[in-house]
């Protein structure tokens, strides 16, 4: 039977050698990710021989829910063991972020003993990268428009290093307290995975951005490599009383710290109409559609 236990740093290196077994593009597929928005909904990770599972416990109808396996080997075996997991707590086998791929193996092994229902709200989008660098052609007018309003400020670009930790803590806070986030469990979430990023920066050999204005933050913003052709951003904060800021940030950490990849991950927008817009008007490339699979018997 298998065992789930909290994440911890020290698991970082198995972690990452079985997700590059897999090379998926999904948000969900980053050791910093995984550990940083554990408490979002109780997640907990387990090793399966060359297999890596998680597993949300703390669901909102308390069906436990696991992330479709990355790693190599038998997907009839490390399957068995999770539906069997989900079954000893009296459910049928969930999977979470099943891509394409991912029902294509499904339907190989189980035909017609699942269902699987899109979650567009949890798709990433994924653009190309020179495109976000140059914004490119007439699409891109009005954010070669919106980046040249930053130059009506005294702004600069940094990257972030240590020695921006405690202004870019304080300005994410301030963002955190204006929205009254303590009320908020997925504002707490976040805030935990943002203390997570700054703490564990170096080991997670993330990457970051900040831009000041008249010599404060007025932006913030991190990633890290995601697969081996794809860059993933995490965070993105920015100060909307400053036109243009989303698009200079965006733009100068493509700049900075994207030249070897040729995608880029935004993650998801979560089905929040203005989220969805800002993602779309950057016009990806395509978007990595997920589905929540159930299976209808123990298989």
């Amino acid at each position: 039977m298998l065992e789930f236990r909290d994440i911890d740093i020290s698991d970082r290196q198995w972690i990452e050698e079985l997700l590059r077994k897999s090379d998926f593009m999904g948000c969900e597929y980053s050791f910093a990710n995984n550990m940083a928005w554990h408490r979002l909904n109780g997640s907990k990770i387990t090793r399966y021989k060359d297999f890596y599972a998680v597993c949300a416990f703390d669901t909102d109808d308390g069906v436990p829910t696991y992330i479709f396996p990355s790693g190599e080997g038998d997907y009839r075996e490390i399957l068995s063991e999770m539906s069997a997991h989900s079954a000893a707590l009296g459910h049928s086998l969930r999977l979470w972020g099943v891509t394409k791929s991912g029902l294509e193996i499904l339907n190989e092994l189980y035909p017609e003993k699942f269902t699987a229902v899109l979650s567009r709200d949890s798709s990433d989008y994924i653009y190309l990268r020179e495109n976000l660098a140059e914004l490119p052609g007439k699409k891109y007018h009005n954010k070669r428009n919106h980046l040249a309003k930053l130059e009506a400020y005294k702004w600069q670009y940094q990257r972030l290093t240590e020695e921006h930790f405690d202004d870019a803590i304080s300005f994410a806070t301030k963002s955190y307290n204006a929205k009254n986030g303590i009320d908020d469990h997925s504002s707490v979430a976040e805030q935990y995975a943002i203390n997570t990023y700054f703490t564990y920066f170096n080991e997670l050999e993330l990457l970051g951005g900040i831009i000041r204005i008249d010599g404060e933050i007025a932006a913030l913003t991190i990633g890290e490599r995601l697969n081996s052709n794809t860059f993933c951003v995490h965070i993105e904060k920015a100060d909307t009383k400053y036109n243009g800021i989303y698009v200079g940030i965006n733009n100068c950490f493509v700049k900075d710290c994207m030249k070897e990849y040729t995608y880029v991950n935004r993650e998801e927008d979560l089905g929040l109409d203005g989220l969805r817009r800002s993602k779309s008007s950057y016009y990806p490339e395509f978007l990595i559609e997920k589905h929540l699979v159930t299976f209808n018997k123990t298989v």
